[in-house]
């Protein structure tokens, strides 16, 4: 058995001569153990925020989404025709976007118009988030819009009323802009037939048209600026992309939706990543209670340590033995906070006990969580690190005393 091991584990459970190491030992694993705890519900509910979140832009940005690499539009023909009838692709959408001028009544707002080409509302998982009326854009010869929720609420739209039209006023790219005169600007009403709410960002910015509609408004014949691909569940994405971005050649650049939203992922990690810090510095606090426990324990035990020596254990074990003894005190509060992050998570899975303020308003009622093993593997690592640091840091005055 391993010496050092045994004595130190002899020392964690035995009874201290002083109640107050007895105190100070229980307060370093508790502090241990908050602070692991701590580590794992953050980081779980982060997870959760992050998958909520991905999962609603998952609706809104297509799986490929591919755009000129230089100016703002492309004709239809430009893109090679295999990219549309490859077995992976479920859905080829054409989209003309632009920023126009909206107003319902006596409203205006200006947001960002979006044709989408027939075929854009079927398999489209955006009907799950419609809050009123109907996916539909056109029928026939008839043209609908779809706005956000924050467009609708704004301009206080209801699909509902029959003489309640959006016109849309962008300027014409082929008179001379100005602004004191309407002659210079091009207009199209329209009726809503739904509205949509994703993420603030989109609700606030986003009405979709037909594309036929957004070419009439804008004076295109078969311009686009984007053509955005669904692919098939289980396809190979990154294969697909490399493929698809060989067939469109160098005038094109094709994203993945986490290119399409890199500044927003990006964010969200580095929000995790600096939540993770600050908590860590937090747990580097509580581990000084290890020092202290340790330190303690040393002054406690001044006779064994000097029986230690009369029966010829050198220096170097006897450092051993409170070493571990600091690394048990550690592991101790790491595996107890480890369970019982895990047991709040997962009544927070089960049951949503903490819900969020406002939740009505929200697509979820509570805190999302979600829980990965590589973040407990990277919590248990970063606690034992802090603690036999502190461990050794315990120790070392022991060197000079020895």
């Amino acid at each position: 058995m391993n010496l050092p091991f045994y004595i130190a584990s002899r020392y964690l459970v035995s009874k201290k001569t002083h109640n107050i190491i007895n105190l100070i030992s229980a307060i370093s694993v508790l502090g241990v153990m908050v602070g692991t705890m701590a580590l794992v519900i953050v980081l779980s509910v982060f997870n959760g925020f992050e998958k909520v979140v991905i999962s609603m832009f998952n609706v809104f940005d297509p799986d490929l989404r591919i755009t000129v690499s230089e100016g703002k539009t492309f004709r239809s023909g430009d893109l090679n025709p295999a990219i549309r009838i490859m077995p992976e692709v479920i859905r080829y959408t054409e989209v003309l976007e632009e920023n126009a001028l909206l107003r319902y009544k006596e409203k205006q707002y200006l947001a960002t118009v979006k044709g989408v080409s027939p075929g854009f509302t079927e398999r489209n998982p955006l009907d799950t988030l419609l809050i009123e009326g109907d996916l539909v854009l056109q029928v026939d010869s008839f043209d609908f819009a779809l706005p956000g929720f924050g467009i609708a609420y704004y301009l206080d739209i209801h699909v509902d009323d029959p003489e309640g039209l959006i016109t849309m006023y962008v300027p014409d790219r082929k008179k001379r802009m100005n602004i004191l005169s309407e002659s210079t600007l091009r207009s199209e009403s329209i009726r809503p037939s739904g509205i949509f709410s994703v993420q603030q960002d989109f609700d606030n910015k986003y009405v979709f048209v037909p594309l036929r509609f957004a070419r009439t408004l804008l004076d295109y014949s078969d311009e686009v600026t984007a053509a955005e691909i669904m692919l098939k569940d289980g396809a190979n994405r990154n294969a697909i992309q490399e493929k698809i971005s060989d067939l469109a050649g160098t005038g094109f650049q094709v994203k993945n939706r986490l290119q399409q939203q890199e500044i927003l992922y990006k964010t969200m990690k580095s929000e995790k990543w600096a939540v993770f810090l600050i908590l860590t510095f937090i747990l580097i606090i509580a581990t000084f209670n290890v020092i202290g426990s340790i330190t303690m324990l040393i002054l406690d035990k001044r006779k064994d340590i000097d029986t230690f020596g009369s029966m010829g254990a050198t220096a170097s074990l006897i450092r051993r033995i409170f070493f571990t003894e600091g690394v048990l005190i550690t592991l101790s509060g790491a595996v107890a906070g480890l369970i019982l992050g895990w047991l709040i998570c997962w009544l927070q899975l089960k049951f949503e006990l903490i819900k969020l303020h406002g939740g009505g308003s929200f697509i979820m009622q509570a805190y999302p969580v979600e829980m990965k093993w590589v973040d407990f593997v990277m919590v248990f690592l970063t606690v034992m690190f802090i603690g036999s640091v502190a461990s050794w840091l315990s120790v070392l005055k022991l060197r000079k005393k020895t």
